[in-house]
């Protein structure tokens, strides 16, 4: 039963393979029965081997980066970062957090989300159950702040009506807050020392001065909104975490929400001599995040060091040959343009790319061919036992991306550019001497 609906679906969303299909799913299943005879279970084969391609993709991705060294630690952290997303694209559920000190080895993957502040003083150092209200709103109207204004009293008895009547609407609108039913706030904007003192006495945590992508991301991760305003509660969206506490990460102390209502959400914290080794580390990291949620969200994968190029080359050359008149020269200079990756991949290696080219496409023109650059021990490897490889839909996105980019440029008749100015006539050098009216003329 189960064949006649495979070969179905590749009947109609095909059109042909309809055996192949069925022959290979067979032949899948007689492998699988082996190992499940070995009392392994299904759902663990295809994990594993599924993790073991987004190891290697990893890697490959990390190879020619500042991460190249502890590649394999950092590939780890990558992929059980973007499994927990379970299929989905949103890198925004994966909090990078920078701290320097210590070495790039000590980096590592905390559930949770955690945000770069300090607890206040007075504040309480842990919440269980926590009901967050996510704000960007001014907490600092304790103070007479009218700009662009002049207030003219009688007396200093005025100036401190002024004063009182701010701290009274200041009072007010913490009890607005306070009326959403939350035991944490976290503010975009600054809190001053009146509606700090105002939260600590209701037992609630206040957090100021939040960046915007950290409130941001925190508002995304615990399920709620940002608001502006505290006149209808019931409109607002509260985020919910099961604890918030303080922790230390080398001499800093930070606030960790744990237990997010999105519970796919993770940091990786990196840590780093310098800032520069982390800003180069954290762009290296997302590289290899984008790719490999991109590839959980299609699991095809390719083998690297060049190999998709010197098939997609070999097909190429073949139908050249076949393409009768002007064509076929076009279609060469595809397949040749195609080989410049592996010999870009080569000479980037210090390596002999000539040589190695007509290596590697000898190597091609047997059958069922698995060879690549292998950068490592300067020659054409395995790519196979290597553990060399690339995701399908970051190679397809480069192949049709560059395809278009070129053939769009191909398509323009004239390019038309307007020519510099001349230097003289936008400087003018003194030199020295004094202008000369003529006063007869």
């Amino acid at each position: 039963m189960w064949a006649s609906d495979i070969s179905k679906v590749q009947d109609d969303e095909v059109g042909d393979g309809t055996t192949s299909v069925v022959v290979l799913a067979g032949e899948l299943l007689r492998e699988a029965e082996k190992l499940v005879n070995m009392k392994i279970h299904p759902m663990t084969i295809i994990a594993d081997k599924f993790r073991s391609d987004l190891m290697n993709i990893a890697m490959t991705t990390l190879s020619s980066k500042i991460l190249s060294q502890d590649k394999e630690y950092f590939a780890g952290l990558a992929v059980d970062a973007v499994l927990r997303l379970k299929g989905s694209t949103n890198l925004e559920a994966i909090q990078i957090l920078k701290k320097t000190g210590g070495s790039l080895k000590d980096s590592f993957l905390d559930e949770g989300f955690i945000l770069d502040k300090k607890i206040g003083l007075g504040q309480p150092k842990r919440i269980e159950n926590a009901k967050i209200l996510v704000a960007n709103t001014a907490m600092d109207t304790d103070k007479v702040k009218i700009y662009g204004a002049r207030v003219r009293v009688d007396s200093m008895a005025k100036v401190a009506e002024i004063e009182a009547a701010e701290k009274q609407k200041m009072r007010e609108k913490v009890q607005k807050i306070i009326g959403h039913g939350i035991n944490c706030f976290v503010n975009r904007q600054l809190i001053y020392n009146l509606p700090e003192e105002l939260f600590a006495d209701a037992g609630i945590l206040a957090i100021e001065h939040a960046d915007f992508e950290g409130i941001e991301r925190l508002a995304l991760v615990t399920g709620g909104d940002i608001a502006s305003t505290f006149d209808n509660p019931e409109s607002v969206k509260l985020g919910h975490c099961k604890v918030i506490e303080e922790i230390m990460i080398g001499e800093d102390k930070l606030i960790h929400f744990s237990g997010v209502e999105m519970g796919q959400a993770c940091t990786i914290v990196l840590r780093g001599a310098s800032e520069h080794v982390l800003d180069e580390a954290e762009r290296s990291l997302h590289d290899a995040l984008c790719v490999l949620s991109q590839t959980v969200n299609d699991t095809r994968v390719l083998y690297g060091g060049g190999w998709p190029e010197m098939v997609m080359a070999k097909e190429v050359d073949g139908l050249a040959r076949k393409t009768p008149g002007k064509k076929s020269h076009a279609i060469e200079a595809f397949s040749r343009a195609l080989q410049s990756i592996p010999t870009i991949i080569a000479d980037n290696a210090g390596l002999d790319s000539a040589d190695l080219i007509s290596q590697l496409r000898a190597e091609h023109h047997k059958e069922q061919s698995t060879a690549g650059i292998d950068v490592i021990s300067g020659g054409v490897g395995d790519m196979e036992k290597l553990g060399i490889s690339e995701s399908f839909k970051a190679k397809q996105a480069v192949l049709m991306s560059a395809t278009e980019a070129a053939e769009m440029i191909l398509r323009v008749d004239e390019i038309v550019t307007c020519a510099p100015r001349r230097r003289e006539d936008r400087i003018h050098i003194w030199d020295g001497r004094v202008p000369t009216v003529d006063l007869q003329r």
